[in-house]
């Protein structure tokens, strides 16, 4: 599983120095996790780094995350082979921060910040990672985006231009006869 037989769960109690990980999944854990993740498959999967110490009581996750991916294409369903280079990040708190309270919040500034766990499945990083830097609409070369119209049948469906919100005020404008360079 691991190029140097790296412990992929660390136990954060105890953690006084840095620990440095090296993962590379063999070809059946990387078949495994292309499955989890819905994609055609994962050819080269490597997540190296260290987790240390950081201040008194939380740690700190750095990592590079090293893959290359194929997906089916959003358009032709061809395969679309993406290279990931992302560097990784993940602060481990003892005293997270709070939160404002009420309906609607606005996301932290800083989201590299998770409470501090028990353990850290360095597995679980990894997938983690690559599922948010995987390309969400991956596109075969050469192909283009298209547009695609769905409405009841015998009707006409609704133009892009027709779903912005001043759409309406503009043609009702004309209808009226006014133009768009009149003074009120």
């Amino acid at each position: 599983m691991t190029d140097h037989d790296t412990p992929t769960i660390l136990r954060t109690q105890g953690i006084t120095s840095p620990r440095a990980f090296d993962l590379a999944p063999d070809a059946v854990a990387r078949a495994a996790l292309a499955q989890d993740l819905g994609i055609s498959a994962i050819r080269k999967l490597g997540f190296r780094g260290s987790v240390a110490p950081d201040g008194d009581d939380d740690l700190v996750l750095e990592a590079h995350l090293g893959a290359t991916v194929v997906q089916p294409c959003v358009v032709t369903l061809d395969p679309v082979t993406t290279r990931i280079d992302e560097t990784v990040t993940r602060r481990y708190l003892a005293h997270m921060p709070d939160l404002p309270e009420g309906d609607e919040i606005e996301m932290p500034e800083d989201d590299t910040a998770e409470p501090l766990p028990r353990t850290i499945d360095l597995l679980n990083v990894m997938a983690e990672a690559l599922a948010l830097a995987l390309p969400a609409f991956p596109r075969a070369d050469g192909v283009e985006p298209i547009d695609v119209s769905v409405t009841e049948p015998g009707k006409t469906p609704m133009t892009d231009d027709e779903a912005k919100p001043f759409a309406g005020l503009k043609s009702l404008r004309d209808r009226l006869g006014g133009t768009e360079d009149e003074d009120d």
